[in-house]
């Protein structure tokens, strides 16, 4: 989730407040019904309510006792890498182990002037920052010199996660260089597929898994996700009926300032289709496409982005309780039944 704001058609948005309460329910719910993974955005604009997801999670710790908890992502490229390795290593403890810090660029670009850097720096400051984190999470007394930091000389970083490691990610949106950043650290990854066919991600997952074994990467700790847009209900037309609304809403809003042209109906309803980006539907039919997904691009993770547009606290309810106990259930199901024909299939005889 990205913590978006619910608009009224008047304009009225809904308190941030009010929104952060809720994301607290509808993580306690994700926990209840056996979601493996909750991840939040950071976002710093008026329509979204988190700008700082290491406080919802902290949060949730404590509500919660089975499900991992982390960003979706944290702007690495704006923030102290040190702060906020510590702050997800103090959501591990308060979780008992359950935290994940995901890494990326992010979607907008506010967070760069209100942190006082520099857009023309974009890629060295990911570049940068990535490599002080990960030294942090190998040793906990850190000597290092960067451009855009003070230097560290032999410096302790406390506290550390339960394990002696956070678990790190890296959310990329589709450049060959990020692919090979990600692989060459042999880092897990989440491709974002928010637009277009997911068919021409493909080439990226085969880079990624390439470059993963060139630097030597063990590959039974090979992980690759992907986070698409999605929505759950009882029934698929009246579902897709009363999200488009909501979801046009959002693609419009951030299409005025990118340029877009007003989002459509035609583009929702391709959209759902079999080879489009959204899952946007009855239980069945988003069964069959995450498993699609799957077997095209060799996941071990399936992220459902399923607040854009602000739907209501309710739907959330019920598209959570929806993922949980009718769908995720059936892909496991499926999962471990392909597997065992896979291994059956490479018996003698």
């Amino acid at each position: 989730m990205f913590g978006d704001l619910h608009i009224e058609k008047s304009g009225t948005i809904q308190p941030a407040g009010q929104r952060m309460l809720e994301l607290i329910d509808e993580i306690k719910l994700m926990d209840e019904v056996g979601l493996d993974f909750y991840g939040i955005g950071e976002h710093h604009r008026p329509d979204y309510a988190v700008s700082a997801p290491e406080i919802i999670l902290a949060a949730a710790a404590s509500v919660t006792k089975n499900i991992k908890l982390g960003s979706a992502v944290s702007v690495l490229s704006s923030a102290d890498p040190v702060k906020l390795y510590q702050s997800f290593a103090t959501i591990d403890l308060l979780s008992n182990g359950r935290a994940e810090l995901m890494a990326g660029r992010g979607s907008f670009i506010e967070s760069f002037p209100l942190f006082g850097y520099n857009l023309q720096d974009y890629d060295a400051l990911f570049e940068e920052k990535l490599d002080l984190l990960l030294k942090i999470d190998q040793n906990p007394n850190i000597t290092w010199k960067g451009k855009f930091r003070a230097p560290l000389n032999d410096q302790p970083v406390y506290p550390r996660p339960l394990n002696g490691h956070l678990d790190i990610w890296v959310a990329i949106g589709g450049t060959p260089e990020s692919v090979v950043r990600a692989g060459k650290f042999g880092l897990p990854v989440v491709f974002a597929i928010i637009g277009g066919n997911p068919a021409q991600f493909k080439p990226l997952f085969e880079y990624y898994k390439e470059v993963y074994k060139h630097f030597n990467h063990d590959m039974n700790k090979f992980r690759v996700g992907v986070h698409m847009h999605s929505f759950f209900g009882e029934d698929s037309k009246q579902t897709a009926d009363s999200y488009y609304p909501l979801y046009s809403a959002q693609m419009d809003r951030v299409g005025r300032s990118r340029g877009w042209q007003p989002y459509q109906r035609q583009q929702f309803d391709w959209g759902r289709g079999k080879q489009g980006h959204l899952l946007v539907g009855d239980a069945n039919e988003t069964i069959d496409k995450i498993l699609q997904m799957e077997e095209m691009f060799g996941l071990t993770r399936f992220s459902a982005h399923m607040d854009v547009g602000g739907p209501l606290h309710s739907s959330l309810m019920k598209s959570i309780e929806i993922f949980g106990t009718k769908i995720a259930p059936k892909v496991r199901e499926a999962l471990k039944s392909n597997k065992k024909q896979v291994v059956a299939g490479q018996l003698p005889g």
